[in-house]
């Protein structure tokens, strides 16, 4: 309760709105990074995602410290440390396998949109977990943005259906979705406990032991091609599409609060879209127009009910 209700306390101000936006414009980059690497490299979902939090790595070690120093006052017991991990796992690990793999069967725009279901999927979570009520209006949100998705996603098929892996790859991002909003219900939890930038580092780092294991027991590092192409998408995916925005992140949500932050990352799908089609050559159909203005209208109406629920988490 004591977290809900400074979550509905917090003002919109300039600095935690600029921070949102621009890392939610950054983390909707990382589609058109992957799809890049793919098509210039031949690379697999696993080592680009390998490569990816490898540059990663010294940012957050860094910022593991960082935290240390800042925030440990706040000493951490078992079950913390053990939801951090796990929390890190669900959000940066298996996550992104699952973006990763089925961004080689669907498109950025496609993927986007699917992967922005993870508004709903937390209040969902927070209605089955933790014994919230679903009120008409939440109702409606959720039929509006299934809605969206359902017509994006007749019309992705008009056009993709050549591709015998399509229905593979949506299941993957769905998955995506799913896990994600499991690592952000846990992050507005954990970060008043924890501190910003230790439980950042701390749940990056747990993400990164995981990939690491991963990679070590499915594939062989002499494999890896490591070309100028390949590094320059691997450190362009590693700054740009997960360590500032994944810092910036955090800090809106420490500035504005988890409800703010929802409702201002409505921008990612259309950042995506947009640059799908100048980067990526996707065109802009009808029914993915009219699908991401229906999902952006339900996460908006989820924010704002959300904001103004006073029954909260217990």
């Amino acid at each position: 309760m004591q977290q809900s209700k400074k979550d509905t306390a917090y003002q919109i101000s300039l600095a935690g709105f600029l921070i949102t936006i621009l890392g939610a414009v950054f983390f909707s980059t990382k589609a058109i990074f992957v799809k890049l690497a793919f098509k210039s490299t031949g690379i697999d979902a696993v080592t680009l995602l390998t490569l990816r939090m490898l540059f990663s790595l010294p940012f957050y070690l860094v910022a593991a410290w960082i935290g240390f120093k800042k925030e440990s006052s706040v000493t951490l017991n078992a079950r913390q440390w053990f939801f951090l991990i796990l929390l890190g796992i669900f959000g940066y690990y298996l996550s992104s396998l699952f973006d990763f793999v089925g961004l080689q069967y669907v498109s950025a725009g496609l993927e986007r949109l699917i992967l922005f279901l993870y508004p709903t999927f937390s209040v969902l979570i927070n209605t089955f977990l933790y014994k919230t009520k679903l009120n008409k209006m939440q109702i409606s949100a959720l039929v509006l943005t299934y809605l969206g998705i359902g017509i994006a996603y007749l019309g992705e098929m008009k056009i993709d259906t050549s591709n015998p892996h399509f229905y593979f790859g949506s299941f993957m991002i769905f998955l995506c979705a799913v896990t994600y909003s499991f690592y952000l219900v846990g992050t507005g939890r954990m970060i008043p406990k924890v501190g910003v930038t230790r439980y950042t580092a701390y749940a990056m780092l747990s993400a990164t032991a995981g990939i690491f294991t991963h990679f070590l027991l499915t594939k062989n590092i002499q494999q890896i091609p490591f070309t100028p192409t390949l590094i320059w998408y691997s450190i362009a995916l590693a700054m740009i599409a997960t360590v500032l925005p994944s810092f910036m992140m955090s800090n809106g949500m420490k500035k504005i609060g988890s409800n703010n932050v929802s409702i201002i990352t409505s921008i990612g799908p259309v950042s995506t879209i947009i640059q799908a089609h100048f980067f990526l050559g996707e065109n802009i159909i009808v029914p993915q127009i009219i699908g991401t203005i229906l999902v952006i209208i339900g996460v908006l109406l989820i924010g704002w009910q959300s904001k103004n629920n006073q029954t909260k988490y217990p």
